[in-house]
């Protein structure tokens, strides 16, 4: 006799005798990797600012003004660090981001103020355009080679960027003779920040209202593509709770940025040549998110959409889970690690344009060390140097957690000796941390 029951519904695991915690954690799926970098983020900012109160009588680190500027220093690594992360996670490593950013710096730099003036006039609007283009061009170029020497001709990664290192560092002094090239295009200094080099109030609120929505958005999206593949869904409350804690962390940076205003100086100097009349208690005009922050903003959500979206993500995760099957099932793995490298020295151009924009220059201490600070950004966000395994929230979290450091330690008075000692060793005990982890999960 054949069973004629109907089929049973699926239900939710017991949850009696589970840790709140464990539960909440379990609902919500937050990662605890992440929960563990911003507790470490929060412990930096509380730590200095406290440490500064108690020595100099006032805190400077959770001010307005800082966190800003802490988030402009932070652009240039964190665009490198979501390179990085495929790099690493297919089991390589690129030591020469920081001179490929000081030589594509150096071409912007030598193409914006020796070159195209010549041909289309000082301050026309093509002149930042073109420079882009060329650098990130440049350092995709560059890219493109270490990554044909690595995959078709076999040389480790190691010793190729290492190369590297020297070769593009010593090709951006001779591109120069050792000059440092400014200042740059007017046009093109905005994109390093500064009060013209931001959006304002408006733009960030507008900003501000469009990642909600973003965020709205991809938890709908979600739960519909869950309900389709017929997978387990999270608890309405664990969908309210992270639309409310995304769409807060929004507000509450937009409302951050908007509290920084200009400097009296530029606002008086603004004020004259608009003919604005200044009140007595000051015209007060907030700088906004940055140019710089939103590029790395976008930078990051295109990034992630590629490694979790797209089948070259997939690839990236496979080479690096496995190589050897990645290759039997079919995937071109020297193609992948060819266009990878090619991506990262592309990457390595924009942060050069955001760098050189930035301090107005191009200069041969520009990118110096850069490479040891995204890799640390990117080991520190997760990225499992075993291969296989990694983020780019979690980078540029790793990147935010670097330059933390760095600013605390030059607003206390630390000199550049002890600041290389503290980065290494948070470098080596992320690696160990990392390891643990790994540990535990097998």
């Amino acid at each position: 006799m054949t069973d004629t029951s109907p089929p049973k519904k699926k239900t939710a695991a017991p949850t009696d005798g589970i840790p709140f915690l464990t539960k909440f954690l379990r609902d919500t799926e937050i990662d605890t990797r992440l929960l563990g970098m911003i507790g470490a983020l929060m412990l930096i900012w509380f730590g200095f600012h406290f440490y500064g109160a108690i020595v100099n009588g006032q805190g400077f680190f959770l001010t307005p003004r800082n966190l800003w500027n802490l988030s402009v220093q932070t652009s240039s690594i964190g665009i490198m660090a979501t390179g990085m992360v495929l790099v690493i996670i297919t089991r390589n490593i690129d030591l020469s981001v920081g001179a490929v950013l000081g030589l594509t710096a150096m071409i912007m730099g030598l193409l914006q103020v020796n070159v195209l003036p010549q041909y289309l006039g000082l301050g026309n609007p093509a002149i930042w355009v073109i420079t882009v283009i060329v650098g990130m061009v440049a350092g995709a170029c560059i890219g493109t080679f270490q990554g044909w020497l690595i995959a078709y001709r076999g040389i480790p990664a190691f010793i190729v960027t290492l190369g590297g290192l020297l070769v593009w560092r010593g090709s951006a002094f001779l591109a120069a003779g050792g000059r440092t090239i400014s200042p740059v295009d007017e046009n093109f200094a905005l994109l390093g920040g500064g009060p013209y080099g931001a959006i304002g109030a408006t733009g960030s609120w507008i900003v501000g209202v469009l990642g909600c929505l973003g965020v709205v958005w991809m938890l709908h999206s979600g739960r519909k593509q869950r309900i389709e593949h017929d997978f387990k869904l999270r608890p309405m409350w664990a969908e309210a709770f992270l639309a409310i804690v995304g769409c807060g962390m929004i507000i509450g940076s937009v409302l951050l940025v908007n509290a920084y205003p200009w400097p009296k100086g530029i606002v008086n100097a603004y004020a004259r040549a608009n003919d604005i009349v200044v009140p007595p208690e000051g015209l007060f005009i907030s700088h906004g998110f940055a140019i710089p922050v939103l590029i790395l903003v976008f930078v990051g959500i295109c990034m992630t959409i590629l490694m979790t979206r797209t089948r070259f993500g997939r690839y990236v995760f496979a080479i690096g889970g496995n190589p050897e099957a990645a290759a039997l099932a079919g995937i071109n793995t020297r193609w992948m690690t060819l266009k990878i490298f090619a991506l990262m020295g592309m990457l390595a151009g924009l942060s050069a344009v955001v760098a050189s924009a930035r301090l107005n220059s191009a200069t041969n201490a520009l990118g110096v060390f850069d490479e040891l600070y995204v890799i640390a950004a990117a080991v520190i966000g997760g990225t499992s140097l075993a291969g296989g395994l990694g983020t780019i929230y979690g980078a540029i979290l790793g990147a935010m957690v670097m330059q933390s450091l760095q600013t605390g330690m030059v607003l206390i008075g630390f000199d550049t000796a002890i600041q290389q000692i503290v980065v290494g060793s948070v470098l080596v005990f992320a690696v160990y941390l990392d390891n643990l982890y790994r540990k535990k999960v097998k």
